[in-house]
């Protein structure tokens, strides 16, 4: 299982875990869910306690990848498989993102 922490403007929104290929799992932490001041970090993922689940890594996720020749570059140099969606993302979404919202790999998690 790989995890990931989602932060909305550096701050701590939730996380992010990949159980498999076909297994994702997204939670808001308690605190960012308690603050009303706070919003959801996507339309298609509200504020809620209930834990998202998905077989495919989430659409919002998702599209913050790059496509085509660019994803294909992204992988080459960084050392990812095309196909390994949640790798991409913990390799290009922790700093210089389009957006409130950055993915940093859990310090549980690296090996």
């Amino acid at each position: 299982m790989r995890k990931a922490i989602i932060y909305r403007n550096g701050i701590l929104a939730g996380e992010l875990m990949e159980e498999s290929r076909t297994s994702y799992i997204f939670q808001y932490s308690g605190e960012y869910y308690s603050n009303i001041n706070l919003p959801a970090i996507s339309l298609t993922m509200p504020k809620t306690q209930k834990t998202y689940r998905s077989d495919t890594l989430f659409p919002f996720f998702f599209n913050m990848l790059s496509e085509g020749v660019n994803k294909k570059l992204q992988c080459q140099l960084l050392r990812v498989d095309e196909n390994d969606h949640f790798g991409l993302l913990l390799a290009i979404a922790g700093n210089d993102t389009i957006g409130p919202i950055t993915v940093k790999q859990s310090e549980n998690d690296k090996t």
